[in-house]
């Protein structure tokens, strides 16, 4: 169930008047007296997303999402229309307030949202994006929607994917968990600040990170005391601090302490059960760099009380099902980013005339584009073909897929997307740069998927653990992609490379980065050359596993294959 826009001019969300800015200029004809305005492209609204996205569009139905064409139809509309884009602005523009006192001096802990935040949690929420979908391919259908959400707006995405992958965790542990599943399952988005019984829906954030350890959780100081028994499902109190928690309105959180026993996963409502204060005290909210209308938090807990999701030393064993969904995440997230700042690149261009040749038009600019283009095609690829592994079950192929690509998407899509959202930019100049539009947002907020549930390194690492630990599962997918790869001499020879790499223990750790990247890239050549049109997977191929010496966009296309991804990508 889809929640209804506000309409355009003026909104009522959550009971407050917003009267937009734009609606309260005069005629452009007053504004700019001395001239005319003219050859400047049209804002970029009230387009479908979804269709308007062939990539996508073929990337669902391949892995199995097709019967969710429908939903994804109408949520693209909303979220490429004018009124989502509105939403956006607005709760970017006005990002959250940190509440610790009431005007009597009682300690209330709250973050105050822009209702334009609570309208996209509201939008999303009715989508099911914070909830895993039911029908064939949950996983993929349920990317699909992230992958449009983050286009309509990226900040509010981080509570819809903690909570979806909180589903996993609580789901090991019924008798604590169901309470919380059962509300989570609603379509539905409840802002209230009250406990879990009176909510009708619910979101899950997390706390893993502190101070002195960072990535390194094992370093965690917050200690964890039983109320009365040991052990998964019983009571403790929290005392100690997170660095960061994002979304820190969730009703409840996944936490680590440190417990007798070792790091313990904990389940921390916001709340006591009588609507009171759980010893959750909110420090500060993080000045951060993008991601500006979702807050972070730096907390402290004081003998806050929690329930046990395991047991005790078994917390990152208990947490990584979470970790990974949320990895999956933000490879995906970032390929949806990716292709709005194509969009934006390529609407841009189309309409902006210089030289008396339209920017769209010219051969160098066309090189830039179906560069780009290509790169999306290759992100989404291999991003909806990891998430068709997590609609897998206990397939041997899928779990391989997960374990092994899951690092490598996330490192190849989230690090590739800060220098592509750059070279969006720089194909609508100036228009480009300034906040007044979309893209200097888009840039500010790519960074943080690279950052957030592990760094670069960390996911080069993981890969590097999966090969020393289940050599047996990397060499499963060297084997897939070798099949898509047929008797492509390009890349059987990047394929035989790999293996070599992969093969030399001594220096897996050195080089770890060359392994993840050129993974991801081979798989996605091979996936493209298996399922895109040939000027799409021969210009990939060409450009990424062929061409040495790259370094920017804008290289090695042929001319009448650039017309034909440009064509194939074009958004309206």
């Amino acid at each position: 169930m889809l929640a209804k826009l506000p309409t355009r001019s003026t909104k009522h969300v959550c009971s407050v008047r917003i009267t937009l800015a734009k609606d309260r200029l005069p005629g452009m004809s007053e504004v700019f007296s001395t001239h005319d305005v003219f050859n400047q492209s049209p804002t970029f609204e009230d387009v479908n997303l979804y269709l308007s996205d062939q990539a996508l569009v073929a990337a669902v139905k391949r892995e199995g999402a097709a019967g969710s064409a429908a939903a994804l139809l109408a949520y693209g509309a909303i979220a490429g229309s004018s009124q989502a884009r509105d939403l956006a602005r607005l709760a970017n523009e006005f990002p959250p307030i940190l509440k610790t006192h009431d005007a009597k001096g009682h300690r209330i802990d709250l973050v105050e949202y822009h209702p334009a935040y609570h309208a996209l949690m509201a939008i999303s929420a009715g989508a099911g994006l914070h909830h895993m979908s039911a029908g064939a391919a949950p996983q993929v259908t349920r990317s699909a929607l992230l992958y449009l959400s983050a286009q309509m707006e990226a900040g509010h995405c981080c509570p819809m994917t903690m909570t979806n992958a909180a589903l996993s965790v609580l789901s090991r542990q019924p008798e604590t968990g169901a309470p919380w599943l059962q509300k989570i399952s609603e379509p539905k988005y409840d802002q209230s600040n009250v406990p879990l019984a009176q909510k009708f829906g619910l979101t899950i954030g997390m706390g893993m990170t502190e101070k002195q350890g960072g990535t390194d959780v094992r370093a965690n100081t917050t200690r964890a005391v039983p109320l009365k028994a040991e052990g998964a499902g019983n009571a403790y109190a929290l005392t100690g601090h997170k660095w960061f928690m994002s979304a820190p309105m969730s009703d409840a959180f996944l936490v680590l302490a440190q417990a007798a026993g070792g790091l313990t996963c904990f389940l921390l409502p916001r709340l006591a059960p009588d609507g009171g204060q759980n010893g959750i005290r909110l420090q500060r909210l993080k000045p951060k760099l993008g991601n500006r209308s979702n807050a972070s938090s730096e907390v402290e807990f004081h003998e806050a009380q929690a329930i046990a999701i395991g047991n005790e030393g078994d917390g990152i064993r208990t947490i990584i099902a979470m970790v990974t969904q949320t990895r999956l995440d933000c490879a995906v997230s970032s390929a949806g980013l990716m292709r709005s700042a194509l969009a934006h690149a390529l609407h841009h261009t189309s309409h902006r005339t210089v030289f008396q040749k339209k920017l769209a038009d010219q051969p160098l600019m066309q090189q830039v584009l179906a560069d780009l283009a290509i790169e999306v095609e290759g992100a989404v690829a291999l991003s909806f073909r990891l998430a068709r592994a997590f609609d897998g079950g206990d397939d041997p192929l899928a779990q391989a897929w997960r374990r092994v690509m899951t690092p490598v998407a996330k490192y190849w899509i989230c690090k590739q997307a800060a220098g592509f959202v750059a070279e969006a930019m720089e194909c609508l100049g100036g228009n480009g740069y300034v906040e007044d539009g979309t893209l200097a947002r888009i840039y500010r907020e790519v960074p943080v998927n690279a950052i957030w549930e592990g760094s670069g390194n960390v996911m080069a690492l993981d890969l590097v653990r999966v090969l020393q630990r289940t050599p047996d599962a990397a060499q499963l997918v060297l084997a897939d992609i070798g099949a898509m790869i047929g008797g492509d001499a390009r890349l059987g020879g990047a394929h035989a490379r790999l293996s070599g790499l992969m093969r030399d223990v001594l220096g897996l750790e050195r080089n770890a980065r060359a392994i993840a990247n050129g993974l991801a890239v081979l798989a996605a050549a091979a996936l493209l050359k298996r399922d895109a049109p040939e000027e799409v997977c021969e210009s990939f191929i060409a450009t990424r596993v062929s061409l040495s010496g790259r370094q920017t966009y804008g290289i090695g296309i042929d001319a009448d294959c650039a017309r034909a991804i440009i064509a194939r990508a074009m958004p309206g």
